[in-house]
């Protein structure tokens, strides 16, 4: 009979561990079985402050709904979302945009809107035009590529915040035309605080920290042999844009809103113009979406139970 005590015990687990088969999964439990082992001996960590921690989970899991996941939003202030995309597109090769969080609030089957339309249904904030192309690392537009946007409203709320939840609103999917260009309408959107009437609010404010995430607006970009694009467009001037609570922000993903041009599809609209790089498609790889539609978890767990 082995004698357990502090530092045996972790081996003692990692024994039981040593026959699972798959060994990617092998891999991952057992890493961390040995930093959560390390973190409570580091900390010196208390059956109270254990149990503490037990409530802290149980209450964010307890919060997630078909319109809100607090998991992510958990992972995303801890900045655990941005460490993984950064490490995903650290692995994409070649020349790309850079990425940043699916967050939270996206929503899969969002409404399909035509080249030209305003994805703006129900707000009345500054209209503008987003235009520009997506292309390949060598500059050639990608015909017909998939795009899909999301963002806050004039008084920094998703459609998922509003008592109507499951009407979409500021949010779309569209498609590039035969030399790649996309072009639609919204409003300005504005900054926000991250939902802070749950757990992941308790502890940011036991952090002291503000909870604001800057001014932004979501893209998910795909086209047959590209890897899919994670990304956000970020907006100048906003006063968190070097405090961002999720860490999404990279300066290559800052933009402007500029005075009209003729060149424009909208020549009469401010503007923000971007041009998107996708990279070529690796073997076998898997999805970069740091994030999930919230129904959709939701409605897997359900079905594990």
């Amino acid at each position: 009979m082995r004698t357990l005590n502090e530092n045996t015990i972790t081996d003692a687990v990692l024994e039981q561990l040593s026959g699972t088969p798959n060994p990617r999964f092998k891999q991952i439990i057992e890493a961390a079985v040995r930093h959560l082992h390390a973190f409570a001996r580091e900390v010196n960590l208390t059956p109270q402050e254990w149990l503490e921690g037990i409530r802290f989970f149980t209450e964010v899991g307890q919060k997630c709904t078909p319109y809100r996941q607090e998991f992510i939003l958990l992972s995303d202030t801890l900045g655990l979302s941005a460490l993984v995309g950064l490490m995903s597109d650290k692995r994409t090769p070649g020349i790309h945009t850079d990425t940043s969080l699916l967050g939270p609030f996206y929503r899969q089957n969002s409404p399909r809107f035509k080249l030209g339309d305003s994805i703006a249904k129900k707000t009345k904030g500054k209209e503008v035009v987003l235009w520009g192309r997506v292309q390949d690392a060598n500059g050639r537009g990608i015909p017909h590529a998939s795009i899909e946007v999301w963002q806050t409203d004039e008084l920094g709320d998703y459609d998922m915040q509003r008592p109507a939840a499951e009407e979409m609103d500021l949010r779309g999917t569209l498609e590039s035309d035969s030399e790649g260009r996309y072009y639609f309408r919204s409003v300005v959107p504005a900054g926000y605080s991250i939902p802070m009437d749950g757990p992941v609010g308790e502890m940011i404010r036991a952090q002291n920290r503000h909870g604001l995430r800057p001014s932004h607006v979501h893209y998910l970009i795909g086209a047959p042999g590209y890897k899919e694009l994670v990304t956000a467009l970020y907006i100048a001037g906003d006063p968190h844009i070097e405090s961002d609570t999720v860490f999404g922000v990279t300066d290559s993903l800052v933009v402007k809103v500029s005075d009209p041009e003729p060149a424009s599809p909208f020549p009469n609209l401010p503007q923000i113009k971007y041009d998107f790089t996708l990279s070529a498609a690796g073997k076998d790889e898997g999805s970069g979406r740091v994030g999930a539609d919230p129904s959709q978890i939701t409605k897997n767990v359900a079905a594990v139970h």
